[in-house]
């Protein structure tokens, strides 16, 4: 193997090989916890194992070429091999730029569904409105990405802004863009409310949770709380009348999940210990990256819950991120959800400070 990488991932395919014989074996196959948890990763696997087995398919071949090179050919064979030797070649190079890229260092949860919290914070009813707005902004996005989103739990206010907000957003590849929307969000504009035509600031508040699911956190039904009451606020003929909202509190932590959008007490239920996992989740990673010392922990997008991640100011149409000092002078569109040119230059920036 000329290339050092190359080790790594043919460890990866021994380790692919391994949780193979592992599916085959009965007790296994009879484990439900077991096929999750070996079939998740065998499947974060499954892309560099195949484009190897291709490689060391080009290898055999140019092994074999070279082989007919060494025999008594005539020219006319000598030079169709010859030509089948750079087209193989060629072949191996390009697997293997595909293979550094599939090898580079990334984020083990970046192929996760996430949970998405929003939360208005200094501002009153304006921050109220703006966490409405960046919530919608998010949903957009999705929509552009053909991801699908669902609503688990709202907290509204009386002028169609929201408190509090929780939901869900399935799709490849999620939780690797929308993570570098966790932080503190803050507009720059005149409110609706505002009739001296003053410009305020205010600010919400975004984290975003890459899902867990039961295999990965243990919750002991033990440590939890759980209370059931009749919802408020909007949600149809049901509110009030039915003791379907729930609200979970973990006794070890302290936290606190509601869910009341659905009529289904069930389904709140569901909803909430989604929620929690999630939080878990987070806060095991947040504490095993700080104890690491072989982790570094990136500058951008840190996810700290009191930093002041970008800027929307709306009378000079611009939106401005203040990890990497990228600047949009397209605010109507950012908020249609066109934040994809911000989040690449997040990504960017991200992989040159790993690489340095």
């Amino acid at each position: 193997m000329s290339e050092p990488f190359l080790q790594r991932v043919d460890d990866m395919k021994r380790r692919f090989d391994e949780i193979s014989a592992e599916l085959s074996k009965p007790d296994v196959a009879s484990d439900p916890e077991a096929l999750q948890k070996y079939g998740r990763e065998q499947s974060e696997m499954a892309e560099t194992v195949s484009l190897y087995e291709r490689y060391l398919g080009v290898e055999n071949e140019l092994s074999e070429a070279s082989s007919m090179l060494d025999d008594g050919l005539d020219d006319e064979m000598r030079a169709f091999v010859r030509d089948e030797t750079r087209r193989l070649e060629a072949d191996r190079d390009t697997i293997v730029a595909e293979l550094k890229e599939l090898m580079r260092p990334r984020d083990k949860n970046d192929d996760r569904d996430v949970i998405v919290e929003v939360r208005a914070g200094t501002g009153g009813d304006e921050a109220g409105l703006f966490a409405a707005e960046l919530m919608r902004m998010y949903l957009r996005y999705a929509e552009r990405r053909g991801w699908k989103h669902e609503i688990m739990n709202t907290n509204e206010t009386d002028l169609k802004g929201v408190k509090e907000v929780t939901f869900e957003v399935r799709g490849k590849g999620a939780y690797s863009r929308l993570k570098w929307e966790s932080g503190v969000h803050r507009v720059q504009r005149v409110p609706v409310t505002e009739a001296g035509g003053r410009i305020h600031t205010s600010t919400a508040t975004v984290v975003v949770l890459p899902e867990a699911d039961e295999v990965e956190v243990n919750v002991d039904p033990n440590d939890l709380q759980i209370d059931v009451y009749r919802s408020g606020g909007h949600g149809g003929q049901s509110v009030n009348t039915t003791d379907s909202a729930v609200r979970i509190t973990h006794k070890p932590t302290g936290m606190v999940v509601i869910c009341q959008d659905e009529r289904s007490q069930l389904k709140n239920k569901a909803r909430a210990m989604s929620v929690l996992r999630a939080r878990l989740y987070e806060r095991e990673r947040l504490r095993a990256q700080e104890e690491s010392s072989q982790m570094r922990r990136s500058q951008i997008g840190s996810g700290e819950r009191a930093e002041k991640i970008r800027t929307y100011n709306f009378p000079q149409n611009r939106v401005t991120d203040h990890r990497i000092g990228a600047t949009l002078h397209n605010l109507p569109e950012v908020m249609e959800g066109a934040i994809e040119p911000l989040i690449d230059q997040l990504s960017l920036a991200a992989e040159r400070e790993i690489e340095t």
